[in-house]
């Protein structure tokens, strides 16, 4: 995530073109009050603002293994990764017409490494994020979408967004070192503790510390591409340390920071394609199956919504009635691109709100996303560039995305209602300190329901919550019935 860029002075405007190309006619740049050159600063602009996915993507899938111990190949995956988000936001931009960019979503790929990979193999993960597409365009044709996301209170809705960014945060804290699990040989309930004994050392972490200042100074003076421009940074200081004092790999962990000899290689698409869509079902249950289904389509279901609203509010794109011309096209984009991002093994791709760095420029039509999709297409030949970025370079992001979407979110939760608060408390801390979006997703759902229930205001809660919460409620009874 990153901070807009500001938008064009008021006092210099520029003229707007008559509609006489047929990019123009097209596009409707004209007709948005934008301009050709806009739209190109536009797509430049969103395009830095939100490149650190190229990197970050990788290094989160990368870090896990999948029930029979294998990795997926970081070349691999950055491939795999911006392919994906070429295509997606070329299809916005063409099909949607909009000036909003997609990549692989900061949450649920935790949910694909942490949560199904570990149960099944990452051809059945990839499988299941393929089916919760499908089931994002079949909502979307039946016009079920915006009637199931209305069904879950915006409370929280927005508890389970805070969640999210805290295990995003925790993730970050780990993959760098900056905390690490004490052994269970060491016979304490305590799961957790600062560096690797219990102090920080070395210049890993360090990098790391610097990494989180400056990236949340850069953001704090709304510097345009903030997380990207630290990444380069801290990635450029990384690999001077590994020259000077030539540390160890272990004490990088996962990259090795190391000028490639050849920054520019043909793409690898050797995860493309690599699905198997119910072969989870067979792995973990249908019940669990439909489950982890369930919170792939509910990761990504809402940030979408939120950011598509959100940015089209920022274009001028949304009427004096509130409706968004077109959204169904836009909606139905976005499903496919979830599924395109499980068929290439890079997780479910989703809209980006960074997308507003580009609006920030001027950007108003599908033609900033021609810009963005094909600097992403560029990115194919810039592997080895990616692949240099150690951890503790890239991990400083997901600490400043979890304070992002806190500060974002927290505000509008209704504190005084404890029938809300507290469910979007329990969604909020159980996703972290039970390494599960799953988890905080259906303690948050099930309290809902109780405590509604029990004050007497149960009429008020939709069926479709009651639905879902009983499936929670019998998921985690399984173990007790003897159904696992």
């Amino acid at each position: 995530m990153s901070t807009p860029a500001p938008a064009p002075s008021a006092t210099t405007p520029e003229p707007s073109p008559q509609a006489s190309s047929g990019l123009d006619r097209y596009f409707k740049i004209s007709e948005r009050g934008s301009t050709v050159a806009r739209e190109v600063r536009g797509g430049l602009a969103t395009f830095f603002a939100m490149a650190y996915i190229i990197v970050l993507n990788p290094i989160i899938l990368g870090s896990a293994k999948d029930m029979y111990g294998h990795q997926l190949d970081g070349g691999q995956l950055v491939t795999a990764t911006v392919l994906t988000a070429a295509f997606s936001t070329l299809l916005m931009g063409v099909i949607g017409n909009v000036p909003i960019a997609l990549a692989a979503g900061l949450g649920v790929n935790t949910v694909v490494a942490l949560q199904l990979a570990p149960r099944m193999s990452w051809p059945d993960a990839m499988g299941m994020v393929v089916l919760a597409g499908f089931v994002v365009m079949l909502l979307v044709a039946t016009g079920l979408r915006e009637r199931v996301m209305n069904a879950v209170p915006l409370g929280l809705r927005k508890g389970i967004a805070i969640g999210i960014g805290l295990f995003i945060m925790l993730i970050g804290l780990v993959d760098s070192g900056f905390v690490s699990r004490i052994p269970d040989a060491a016979h304490t309930t305590v799961p957790l503790q600062l560096g690797g004994n219990g102090h920080l050392h070395g210049w890993p972490v360090l990098i790391f510390v610097i990494g989180v200042l400056l990236t949340l100074a850069l953001i704090i003076r709304k510097t345009p591409g903030a997380i990207l421009i630290s990444i380069v940074v801290m990635t450029v200081a990384a690999v001077g340390v590994q020259l000077v004092t030539s540390l160890p790999a272990q004490a990088w962990g996962l990259t090795v920071p190391e000028w490639p000899g050849n920054p520019v290689a043909a793409p690898d698409f050797g995860l493309v394609g690599q699905v198997s869509l119910f072969g989870g079902f067979g792995k973990v249950g249908m019940l669990t199956g439909i489950l982890f289904v369930f919170t792939v389509l509910l990761s990504c279901f809402f940030d979408a919504m939120g950011t598509i609203l959100g940015v089209g509010d920022e274009a001028k794109l949304i009427d004096k009635d509130g409706n968004f011309p077109g959204i169904n096209r836009v909606l139905l984009v976005d499903g496919l691109a979830v599924a395109s991002g499980g068929a290439t093994s890079s997780s479910a791709t989703t809209c980006f709100v960074e997308s507003t760095a580009g609006v920030g420029e001027g950007a108003r039509t599908g033609l900033a996303n021609v810009v963005t999709g094909g600097l992403f297409a560029v990115a194919l030949f810039l592997t080895p560039l990616a692949t240099m970025v150690p951890s503790q370079a890239a991990t400083p992001a997901l600490v400043a995305v979890g304070f992002l979407i806190l500060a974002g979110s927290i505000r509008d939760i209704d504190w005084s209602d404890f029938t809300i608060a507290v469910p979007a408390f329990l969604a909020m801390v159980m996703m972290p300190f039970t390494y599960s979006i799953t988890n905080g997703i259906g303690i948050g759902f099930v309290s809902f329901c109780a405590l509604r229930l029990a004050t007497g205001r149960g009429r008020d809660v939709p069926v479709a919550m009651y639905i879902v919460s009983a499936v929670f409620v019998f998921y985690y009874a399984m173990p007790a019935l003897g159904l696992t």
